[in-house]
């Protein structure tokens, strides 16, 4: 069994900067998995297809290889990762998951401006008419040439936005102000900035300016609009302290927010045209039935799906996992009340916890009563999305020119891609260099693998 010491070294190395560094990494662990050096669970239900990874912001550092490592060592049904703005991680994350056989899938995630609710908030609070927005289920990151300049702008207008942050944000944590380059960007392996990052680089710049707690708690006293004694616990709290200067700096009312334009965003049509061109889902991101967007599931959806979204993704633990009984009764009834209706409508459904805050799990608690009750459901969106992004290597994904000639509904597709999904794992599906045509042949041949 491999030691604890050079088990930490071959974590350092797969949350290395270095590409190269992490893939010598992967095929290492993978070596130990099958000598047995490393012991991995047994597969189970337990899956995250929403997991950011550090080409966006992952609250605990991880890499795409190390979360495809981490899905095998505890034995998940399955783990998609998701990033914000950009697919950089994407081919590196799938790479990885094929040579540890763990069934997966990639998306992206921006926001989107819905016209139909310009005047309603959504899943982004006071931001009425913007909508988080995913895509799920790309196959490679090269999407196709009449796509990439959508790709290339959310990039840009991601590095825009969070650049005229940092200058608005800069002047008021004066003198603690970043060098966006030296400060920040060298937090990203790729130049991807998020308001985390930001957050995490004027914490250490204040620590650098401030080296005794006295002084730095007396600077954040001061920025932040809190007693000494508050600030003297959140600087010995990092996570609660970086939480705290986004919150003061950058939400609503404070200096770092500029509220949303419109014209900032794409029009959701457009984002929806750019996933399905490319290969993958459409997804609505569904925040907790709360808002005035959100009141109504079947409106919600009804829009969604009219303007091409064919998956609905939640983080299940953010709806029942609060401290308060009567909130928590209120956000179970609010998942409840969506999941029946994308049921009505046939809407595959796929969790994740997001991983894009520390603290956030690795993944839901599926045994509480709230989720236990839906786990074959959200399995079987974790299958579908999985043979969706094996198959779209074929041309026979689930928004696919074959998926239409196939089936007769929507009910039998999702029955067909659920199934091939829980049978067909990466190594099977490399197993067999052609698969017949029809989706009764494919299953009949994946139940024999």
């Amino acid at each position: 069994m491999i030691r604890s010491d050079e088990a930490k070294s071959l974590e350092t190395e797969l949350n290395s900067n270095d590409a190269a560094i992490r893939r010598r990494a992967v095929d290492k662990f993978a070596e130990l998995c099958r000598n047995g050096e490393i012991e991995c669970t047994p597969e189970n239900f337990d899956h995250n297809m929403h997991c950011h990874t550090c080409y966006s912001y992952n609250g605990y550092g991880y890499s795409p290889s190390y979360i495809a490592c981490l899905a095998k060592r505890n034995g998940w049904f399955a783990a998609g990762i998701v990033d914000f703005d950009v697919l950089d991680a994407l081919d590196e994350f799938l790479s990885a998951a094929a040579k540890l056989n763990v069934r997966a899938s990639g998306g992206v995630e921006s926001r989107a401006f819905i016209q139909e609710l310009a005047h309603e908030e959504i899943n982004s609070p006071g931001e009425p008419g913007i909508a988080y927005h995913l895509g799920l289920g790309f196959s490679v990151s090269d999407v196709p040439p009449s796509q990439q300049l959508f790709l290339l702008e959310m990039r840009r207008q991601a590095h825009r936005r969070t650049r005229g942050i940092a200058a608005l944000v800069n002047d008021f944590l004066a003198p603690a102000g970043l060098d966006f380059t030296a400060d920040a960007v060298r937090l990203t392996p790729n130049a991807n900035v998020t308001e985390r990052h930001l957050c995490q680089a004027y914490r250490e710049k204040a620590e650098k300016l401030f080296p005794t707690s006295e002084a730095r708690s007396a600077f954040w006293a001061a920025k932040l609009g809190v007693s000494p004694e508050k600030a003297a616990m959140l600087i010995d709290t990092p996570v609660e302290l970086e939480a705290a200067i986004r919150s003061k700096t950058m939400k609503k009312g404070g200096a770092g927010y500029v509220a949303p334009d419109p014209k900032s965003f794409p029009p959701i049509d457009r984002m929806n045209t750019f996933i399905a061109a490319s290969g993958a889902i459409p997804t609505i991101a569904w925040l907790n039935g709360f808002s005035s967007g959100e009141s109504d599931p079947g409106r919600l959806l009804d829009l969604h799906i009219a303007k091409g979204a064919a998956m609905l993704n939640i983080v299940p633990d953010r709806n029942w996992n609060v401290s308060d009984p009567e909130k928590q009764k209120k956000l179970i009834h609010e998942l409840d009340r969506i999941i029946a209706a994308c049921k009505e409508r046939n809407l595959p459904v796929v969790a994740g916890t997001e991983m894009n805050a520390p603290g956030q799990k690795l993944v839901d608690d599926f045994s509480h009563p709230a989720l236990a009750r839906h786990l074959e459901l959200f399995v079987d969106g974790a299958a579908l999305l999985s043979a969706h992004t094996l198959l779209g290597r074929l041309g026979r994904g689930y928004l696919s020119e074959w998926a239409k000639n196939s089936f007769a509904d929507t009910a039998a597709k999702n029955q067909f891609f659920a199934r091939f999904g829980r049978l067909v794992t990466p190594e099977k599906f490399r197993s067999l260099r052609t698969w017949p045509g029809s989706p009764a042949e494919m299953l009949a041949l994946a139940d024999k693998l």
